[in-house]
């Protein structure tokens, strides 16, 4: 972020490896420097788990932060509008609700993209154009073949995250074959019980 010319990066990590570490730094840089950032992800929930997140990380530091989705209120997304053309608003957190024209970010200087391939090409121009040539921030954890990579992404500059955060426990994926739904159902439920999420 600090060459002379706009980011173009795409993060590949497993879930839990830290890419939103990476994000919440990238977006405290442009907040630091008077800048705004925009996140987008695909869902609703995942934009509140990144808004918990955030407020979380920064609830001691003077960053202003919003969320916005097809849920969000009218007269919370105008207010939201507002903050953001006044500049009161550091970090917008949304769903394809923060794409709409009415959505403007006058100090955008990040554009963060999770899941990205969750979202067609149009959408992240769309993103993209709300700012003058900001940094543009991808993030996946759909493993992706490098080459594969280069070929659907020439343009970006691509990082994998191949480790865990230190103290971080080792993600483990189990495959549960189709005629056995209730060794799945009962691992959920589980875990459901136990006040965890599943």
């Amino acid at each position: 972020m600090q060459l002379p010319k706009p980011m173009d990066r795409l993060i590949c990590g497993d879930v839990g490896f830290g890419k939103t570490e990476v994000a919440l730094r990238a977006s405290y840089l442009a907040s630091m420097n008077s800048k705004q950032t925009i996140i987008i992800a695909p869902t609703t929930p995942l934009v509140h788990q990144h808004l918990n997140t955030f407020l979380q990380r920064f609830n001691k530091f003077p960053v202003r932060i919003e969320a916005m989705s097809r849920f969000t209120k009218t007269k919370k997304v105008a207010l939201i509008e507002e903050g953001l053309k006044k500049g009161t608003i550091d970090i917008l957190i949304g769903t394809h609700a923060v794409i709409q024209d009415d959505v403007k970010i006058p100090q955008l200087a990040v554009a963060i993209v999770d899941e990205q391939h969750r979202f067609g090409v149009m959408q992240r121009s769309s993103l993209i154009r709300k700012g003058k040539r900001p940094h543009i921030l991808s993030m996946s954890a759909t493993p992706i073949p490098r080459s594969l990579a280069k070929t659907l992404y020439g343009e970006l500059d691509i990082s994998t995250i191949d480790e865990l955060p230190p103290g971080r426990l080792r993600i483990r994926t189990r495959w549960v074959e189709p005629n056995q739904p209730d060794v799945a159902y009962g691992f959920v439920a589980k875990h459901v019980e136990q006040k965890r999420q599943a």
